[in-house]
């Protein structure tokens, strides 16, 4: 059991024992309390279980051997999928607790890319219900439905997606409530957000997936995707039903389309404390792998040149994140900062004329014609040899488009050239590390978009390839917010993470180290995260948090104390009368659920 500390006190605290007023089946239904096997003795008697379970007593280790054994009788990646959703629905602990004890084999199926399988086919997979299932057609109703989720309190976190583009595999429809379970998920392992404390949401607008429209098992609305005022007025509603109902939650935009997300993003984020992944993630950890290849090239952030070559949410996202960094640090104007960012998208380089083609995202990065009226816009070499970038990034998913001509005439510009391949999965990447790695003689500093092994170096020796991994950010980041009760993200706020993440990069101690840390390490990161994101918070007006300590061992040890992790915890009986909802099973999706069944 968890001995008390000096913030023990604070409600989302996890030292001690934890109230219980549930017994027997109704305890071991719970997926927040029950322990299985793992019940002691003196539990079993006082929560009327003694029946119920087998006389063995284990300890989480043995549930572990137990569970992974079960796991591994499981073949396909989906069927481990499959199997991995049953026991998070039966214990929260032992799922949380399995996947950090094997996270390198586990990430891949809990996340992508088998999530991805598993969102594909939801409605044939489909087993029991989880989450909020929210409608277009039954918009008025989203300020009831948000009634039975608990108190004003209960809920830190919101993730929502309305599903038009998930995990590179586009509509899929009702299928967006698992990818917002999913993100949630890793809040959890990575941040210890209490698990019972986050509400995911499906938001159901239709969708322009004619296979899912013409399958007769589809759970969800049968109509093409809603677009124009009906939509927006959809989104609206839920965002201010979100905001009265749990005014200090955290609400994260997930997987939305090409021409919403950074419309939304930009909508809410100055009234209300938000994030979107794939815009402010996916530039935040391209950012801080940035700032690590610039100490070991001896390079300055102000003084760049930057080639991206794609220029979609996640393209668009990463420029802007790496603007707003040049802004906050050279004390340009975000306009002036920009003018170091060349975007190159299907058209080639994003040009001025070109306005009524390019979304709300892509117009700040619009070159002025004049500057190529003598060059080809289109290729990539006539690119780089006229911008002469010091980093080119690409999350274009055209795979192998930065060739070896391409590499080359980067490398005759620059010392040391940092290229970043960052589309996936792996077979969309834009380059090998090993080509890059042969072609730049071993000069090319780079990180990816996935999992790539370590490259030769001349002398025999191993250079670690950093993947671009959005979990080493978005939850720390998230954690930073729910407890300092953030009001806003502020981009200094996200400078601060992008830098947290960055003091923790190997290449900093290594230069043939990773330029970003790896992510079993990712709690820990997390800690350091969130304390970033607390102390600019602070400095920023917009933390709401009483009493946060300003000693940095303190404000380590205040995180860590309310982060959840995945340990039993002795229960504590305590009459249903006087229980809180945690108590009496019903705080969390799941418990909510159960009680409204």
């Amino acid at each position: 059991m968890a001995k008390p500390t000096k913030y023990s006190h604070l409600p989302l605290s996890t030292s001690g024992p934890q109230d219980c007023a549930l017994t027997g089946a109704a305890l071991l239904r719970n997926p927040y309390l029950n322990k299985g096997t793992a019940f002691s003795a003196e539990e079993r008697a006082t929560f009327a279980l003694a029946a119920s379970l087998p006389k063995q007593v284990d300890t989480l280790e043995q549930q572990l051997q137990r569970a992974y054994e079960q796991l591994s009788t499981h073949r396909t990646p989906i069927g481990k999928n499959a199997f991995m959703t049953s026991m998070k629905a039966q214990n929260e602990v032992l799922y949380y607790r399995l996947i950090q004890e094997h996270l390198k084999e586990l990430f891949p199926i809990i996340y992508t890319p088998t999530e991805a399988d598993a969102i594909a086919d939801y409605s044939r997979l489909f087993r029991q219900p989880e989450g909020c299932y929210l409608n277009i057609e039954e918009a008025e109703g989203i300020e009831a439905a948000l009634e039975r989720w608990g108190p004003a309190e209960d809920v830190d976190i919101i993730a929502c997606s309305d599903g038009e583009q998930i995990l590179g595999i586009g509509d899929q429809g009702v299928g967006a409530i698992l990818i917002s379970i999913a993100k949630l998920v890793i809040y959890t392992l990575c941040a210890g957000i209490h698990p019972n404390r986050v509400l995911p949401v499906g938001l159901d607008v239709g969708t322009d997936n004619e296979h899912l429209l013409n399958d007769d098992l589809y759970l969800g609305l049968r109509r093409p995707r809603v677009r124009g005022e009906e939509y927006d007025a959809f989104i609206d509603r839920f965002v201010h039903a979100c905001r009265k109902k749990y005014p200090r939650a955290y609400i994260h935009f997930e997987d939305f389309g090409l021409h919403n997300a950074r419309r939304i993003l930009d909508k809410y984020a100055p009234q209300i404390a938000c994030f979107n992944d794939d815009v402010q993630g996916t530039g935040a950890v391209t950012l801080a792998a940035l700032y690590a290849a610039l100490h070991v090239a001896k390079l300055k952030l102000k003084d760049l040149r930057i080639v991206m070559f794609g220029a979609g949410t996640a393209g668009t996202g990463i420029a802007d994140q790496i603007r707003d960094a040049i802004a906050v640090e050279s004390e340009k104007s975000k306009e002036d900062a920009a003018q170091q960012i060349w975007c190159v998208d299907k058209q080639g380089v994003l040009l001025q004329s070109q306005k009524d083609d390019l979304t709300p995202a892509q117009h700040p990065f619009a070159r002025p014609d004049d500057e190529w009226k003598d060059s080809d816009a289109k290729s990539l070499k006539e690119i780089i040899g006229k911008v002469k970038p010091h980093v080119l990034i690409g999350t274009s998913t055209k795979p192998r488009t930065f060739t070896k001509e391409v590499v080359q005439e980067m490398a005759k510009h620059v010392d040391r050239p940092i290229i970043f391949p960052l589309s996936n999965p792996t077979r969309l990447h834009e380059a090998d590390p090993k080509d890059l790695h042969e072609w730049t003689d071993g000069k090319v500093l780079t990180a990816t978009g996935s999992p790539f092994p370590p490259v030769t170096t001349k002398d025999g020796g191993k250079r670690e390839i950093a993947e671009c991994n959005n979990s080493t950010m978005f939850p720390g980041i998230g954690l930073g917010a729910v407890l300092s009760r953030t009001k806003r993200i502020t981009s200094e706020m996200l400078v601060a993470a992008v830098k947290a993440l960055s003091a923790q990069a190997p290449a900093l101690k290594d230069p043939d180290a990773a330029l970003l840390p790896d992510v079993t390490d990712v709690r820990e990161i997390s800690v350091q995260i969130a304390a970033a994101v607390i102390k600019q918070a602070i400095k920023d007006d917009m933390a709401q948090e009483a009493d946060i300590p300003t000693d940095d061992g303190d404000l380590a040890e205040w995180i860590r104390e309310q982060m959840w992790e995945p340990k039993y915890r002795a229960l504590r009986k305590v009459d249903k009368h006087v229980a809180d909802r945690v108590a009496k099973g019903e705080a969390g999706s799941r418990g909510a659920a159960a009680v409204h069944e």
